[in-house]
């Protein structure tokens, strides 16, 4: 996301360059969720190659041209099939999408923890993160600091920040083992951390500020009208249904933390399956429920992705191809 306060042109020059002499927070939302079932293919697309390959694997294979792209899948799906008998199962492609998953958390917090911690000591006190990643406001005017850019601020994110630092510190004493700075990197795959995941979900989506979600705010967090349009598009109004017979189940026209919680944190939903059924659905050209590496390669672009740009400098492993 770009920051540029709404300031003088001194002011606007001061910022730029104090933003990009230091470590940028995180603005991503903590849980982005995907409406692709109702949504465009590129959408559907992108998010299918970051649940395949991880995320920063995923960066890399959009930089590719379409016949490396191939080829590094087909030893991917030699990988995934760990029974050796030609064919991808759910099972299978179950636990790949897991290791995925599992390895792009584990390589973020290892290069974070090794970028806050250079001296490898057993915690990260919140001092120490606080002057590395917000040091920087402690030069800056505090009317400035109150200033917000569509919603965002420096000052908001350091509180926000703040406070899912003390829900990952477990034990109380200011300081995160790798253990808990994972829960802080990482709130959604954190038991511990659901808490903390509806709140900041909610302060994302709420724009008037009343603690709950409207169906308004709801659908336009994921849609915006533009001016050539007559009428929504069928999935959004699908969503408006949703959102009145499954979301609201106390009928009073807004999603409370609650209901917000059963939303983005379903108890009953295997995330890691829904995604293996979808793709198997996508490549299954004979129906058979198993996918051959032929059927997963003439389908690459779905698995792996298509030249893709804006998503930054790719992250290449070698090792592996």
């Amino acid at each position: 996301m770009t920051l540029s306060f709404q300031l003088t042109l001194l002011c606007v020059s001061f910022l730029t360059i104090v933003a990009s002499a230091v470590p940028k927070p995180d603005e991503k939302r903590v849980l982005d969720h995907d409406f692709t079932q109702h949504m465009g293919d590129e959408h559907n697309k992108q998010y299918d190659h970051e649940q395949f390959l991880g995320e920063d694997q995923a960066k890399t294979f959009d930089q590719l041209a379409p016949e490396e792209s191939r080829r590094r899948l087909g030893v991917i799906v030699d990988k995934i099939d760990t029974n050796k008998d030609g064919f991808v199962d759910l099972s299978e492609l179950k636990a790949w999408i897991q290791f995925t998953q599992r390895r792009y958390i584990e390589d973020d917090v290892q290069r974070q923890w090794k970028s806050h911690n250079s001296e490898n000591n057993d915690t990260i006190h919140w001092d120490v993160y606080r002057t590395a990643v917000y040091g920087f406001m402690d030069e800056m005017d505090p009317l400035d600091l109150e200033k917000e850019d569509n919603g965002f601020s420096y000052k908001a994110m350091l509180t926000r920040d703040r406070r899912r630092w003390s829900v990952s510190d477990r034990d109380g004493d200011d300081a995160l083992t790798k253990a808990e700075f994972t829960d802080f990197l990482h709130p959604e795959e954190s038991p511990y951390m659901r808490d903390v995941v509806v709140t900041e979900t909610v302060e994302d989506i709420d724009k008037d500020n009343d603690g709950k979600i409207s169906v308004e705010e709801y659908i336009g967090d994921m849609y915006r009208a533009t001016d050539d349009e007559a009428d929504e598009p069928d999935w959004v109004k699908h969503e408006r249904e949703t959102f009145a017979t499954f979301r609201d189940k106390d009928g009073d026209g807004s999603l409370n933390n609650d209901e917000v919680k059963d939303w983005i944190i379903p108890q009953d939903f295997d995330h890691a399956e829904a995604e293996a059924k979808h793709l198997i659905y996508e490549a299954d050209s004979d129906s058979d429920e198993k996918l051959t590496k032929e059927e997963i390669l003439s389908k690459y672009d779905v698995f792996v992705g298509s030249q893709a740009t804006d998503f930054g400098e790719a992250l290449v492993r070698h090792d592996e191809f």
